[in-house]
Parts: C-alpha cells; sequence; structure tokens
C-alpha cells in the first residue's frame, strides 16, 4: 500500500487582465496608437494599444469594443486573439492582443488616452517606451 503524500498549494497570484486592441485600417495600412500620461501602474508607459482590464462579468469581446470606443471614438470588430504575455514591466498583468479592424466612428481621445496617432507598423518600436515582444512586433510587421 502506498503512502499518501501531501501536496502543498503553490502559491496564488492574481494576474490583472488586460485585453488590447490592435486596430488595424486596411485601407490606411496603418495601426492606431494613444499616448498615456501618468500611468498609475508604470511609469514609463507612454504610447500603448487601446484597451484596458477585462472586468469580472463582461467578455473580451464586450470589453475591447467598449475600452476602443472610450478611448478613441472608433467602432471596431475584433478579429481575434493574435498574442498573449505577460508584461515584464509589471508581472501581475497578463496582456492580450486583439487585431482589431477599423469599422466606423470618429476619433475622439477618452479615458486615459491623451493623443490619437496612426502608424506604420514598422514605426511602432519608436514610439513605444515599454517592451514590445519580437514575435508580436514581426506579426504587426506583417500586416502592411
Amino acid at each position: 500500500m502506498k503512502k499518501k503524500t501531501k501536496t502543498k498549494k503553490p502559491k496564488e497570484k492574481e494576474f490583472t487582465v488586460i485585453v488590447l486592441a490592435i486596430i488595424f485600417d486596411p485601407r490606411r495600412r496603418k495601426i492606431l496608437i494613444g499616448k498615456r500620461e501618468n500611468d498609475p501602474y508604470v511609469k514609463e508607459l507612454s504610447w500603448v494599444f487601446p484597451g484596458g482590464r477585462l472586468m469580472h462579468k463582461e467578455t473580451e469581446e464586450k470589453t475591447i469594443k467598449r475600452k476602443v470606443k472610450e478611448e478613441t471614438g472608433l467602432e471596431v470588430e475584433n478579429l481575434g486573439t493574435v498574442f498573449s504575455r505577460i508584461f515584464p514591466e509589471k508581472k501581475d498583468f497578463f496582456l492580450i492582443y486583439n487585431l482589431c479592424e477599423l469599422i466606423s466612428g470618429s476619433e475622439k481621445t477618452g479615458g486615459d488616452i491623451k493623443e490619437l496617432k496612426w502608424v506604420n507598423p514598422d514605426e511602432l518600436q519608436s514610439y513605444f517606451t515599454t517592451s514590445l515582444d519580437p514575435k508580436l512586433k514581426e506579426y504587426i510587421s506583417n500586416l502592411k
């Protein structure tokens, strides 16, 4: 008869799930980014993909559409998740990147976004002051 060994439960660390929209305009072949200032969680954060925290009883789809509308004034179609990772600058943030296509609306900053800018996929690295994963960067570069 085997002796039962008691397995210790690993310490649980909660993650904040952040859903982000890589908004691609197929006509212009550009991606929309927004500028944040004085982020309370990541001091060095400046230019970002629109998005935000996934709320408890809200789907990823609903969060993306709500946050994009709030921060940019635009309507988007979520084409699906393209990448996810733990954010190196804040290890309790789990980021989920979704490719979104511009549908309609007029650009208008809101929420934490103070400025909007359409950039070529190859230009992203020059705007971001936080890490941009090489695999994600490669994926975005192929959108052009």
